[in-house]
């Protein structure tokens, strides 16, 4: 059967979910994670829920069908299922490992304390951070055991490439495809992950609250 980190890596690599409309259902790959991902012309629902549940809720909807999984209704009631909540709908974007060194030098934080890590703890797991002077840059293991990166820049230092030269050296410090969430308003950081080379792949529906959103809860990866 195939998981949703196949799905994941093939995505990765280029190879999508066939454009027939349809949606997959796979199990969540943690008791964490649960939520949507949308590709052109296909859905990825990953649940431990029925799978009958899904596509009879979807076919109820009277929309587009190919943006049925997107569409509030469905997702309203997904939440009102799982008893869980979400903040937004994010764009995808997936960036290719580099060789050699990061474009700029970085300190890795030890400080385990640290807010950025802190933060990153409650949605990914075995998470490291980097800082730079005027920028924080963190990495760890989110929606099916797939490595994310995000990053934080000071307000003082924007609009002169730091942010571009951040996630282009996050590409540098792995061996693996990297993936970003980026909200399609935040247009700033939209064109920082184009410049660094990332590229859009779909859209995902994280679903919050479940029972392993604490760091003491370990994943389940197929």
């Amino acid at each position: 059967m195939e998981t949703l980190r196949d799905i994941l890596d093939a995505a990765a690599l280029g190879v999508f979910p066939p454009p027939d409309g349809r949606t997959t259902v796979v199990p969540q790959a943690s008791a964490r994670d649960a939520g949507v991902l949308a590709f052109t012309a296909h859905s990825v629902v990953f649940t431990d829920e029925d799978p009958r549940w899904v596509h009879d809720t979807l076919a109820a909807l009277e929309c587009d069908p190919l943006a049925a999984t997107m569409n509030p209704g469905f997702l309203a009631a997904f939440m009102a299922r799982t008893g869980r909540t979400a903040e937004t709908i994010d764009a995808m974007f997936v960036g290719s490992p580099l060789p050699g060194r990061p474009p700029l030098a970085l300190s890795e934080i030890e400080d385990a304390e640290h807010p950025r890590i802190t933060y990153a703890r409650r949605r990914r797991d075995d998470v490291r951070a980097w800082t730079t002077d005027g920028g924080v840059l963190v990495a760890g293991r989110g929606i099916g055991g797939r490595l994310e990166v995000s990053l934080e820049v000071d307000e003082a230092v924007r609009h002169r490439g730091l942010g571009r030269l951040l996630l282009t050296a996050a590409r540098h410090l792995v061996e693996e495809p990297l993936w970003a969430q980026v909200a399609p308003g935040n247009a700033r950081s939209t064109r920082a992950f184009q410049a660094a080379g990332y590229r859009p792949v779909g859209a995902e529906a994280l679903l919050l609250g479940g029972p392993a959103d604490s760091p003491l809860v370990r994943r389940r990866v197929n």
